[in-house]
């Protein structure tokens, strides 16, 4: 099947041209059985830049965002990753000790789920100081001071770092999950609905709490939602997909105030 072109307007702000692009997305496919999941999906994103996916469920957008934490192979395409001893390589082609070292070291991901990124029945500080170990940390006192740190710039109140995720509310698991992932000040952030399922109070201090990171530590970060509100307040840009392909790209005040594609209209009347 043909892919759709999609409307395409000014596509980097521009404070962003001249950069050269964190990651390249080109081709990228991926078919389960007869479904196609992904079609031919190139984008680019660039150093300190939020890029937005949405798109209703079963578009792809949830597919993308495993692939590039290189959960799920890509049955075509390349995606290229500007950090040290990975720049030129597609990653896709990195044997799976290669491809677990650059997850543990340069992607950090905020799952929809925290069950999928925590281990529930330990600590929060213990959740966190995982990926330091993985990363070869063996140091108790270093462990604790970073795991503390983490969690405080995710804004996780410091006297309950030895309580489970499983006792804590939602809001307070996907902190855990967010100092989790920038531990190592990873160079990719993902996030795939970070927001849903909180209430409305909660999903505001999360936003504010993304905010201020990035604007402190200039995280490139990937975001996937279905709430156009929470892409409306992250996202530089928005990539719309449906089955699989991006039909409309550009500057998320573009895309969501002058939508073109018919598709991407109806996701913006839904709204509102």
């Amino acid at each position: 099947m043909p892919q759709p072109q999609p409307h395409q307007r000014r596509l980097l702000p521009p404070r962003l041209v001249r950069q050269a692009p964190l990651l390249e997305l080109r081709g990228l496919s991926k078919r389960y059985g007869r479904i196609v999941a992904v079609q031919g999906v190139n984008l680019e994103l660039y150093p300190g830049e939020t890029v937005g996916i949405v798109g209703e469920s079963g578009s792809g957008k949830s597919t993308v965002l495993r692939m590039l934490n290189l959960e799920e192979a890509a049955d075509a395409g390349t995606y290229h990753l500007a950090v040290p001893g990975f720049t030129e390589q597609n990653l896709f082609a990195l044997d799976r000790f290669h491809q677990r070292q650059l997850r543990i070291q340069q992607i950090g991901i905020v799952y929809q789920q925290p069950h999928m990124g925590l281990r529930m029945q330990a600590t929060s500080g213990g959740n966190v100081a995982e990926r330091l170990i993985m990363a070869g940390e063996r140091r108790f006192a270093t462990l604790r001071r970073a795991a503390s740190d983490a969690l405080a710039s995710s804004e996780f109140p410091a006297d309950r770092i030895d309580d489970p995720p499983a006792v804590l509310s939602g809001g307070m698991q996907q902190r855990v999950q967010l100092a989790k992932a920038i531990a190592l000040r990873p160079a990719l952030l993902l996030l795939d609905e970070p927001t849903t399922g909180l209430d409305v109070s909660i999903q505001a201090l999360v936003l504010d709490t993304l905010l201020r990171l990035r604007r402190e530590r200039q995280i490139t970060t990937l975001i996937v939602s279905h709430d156009l509100g929470v892409i409306r307040t992250l996202a530089d840009r928005v990539l719309v997909m449906r089955h699989g392909a991006v039909v409309e790209c550009g500057l998320t005040d573009q895309i969501l105030d002058d939508p073109q594609h018919p598709y991407t209209q109806q996701l913006v009347s839904a709204r509102l």
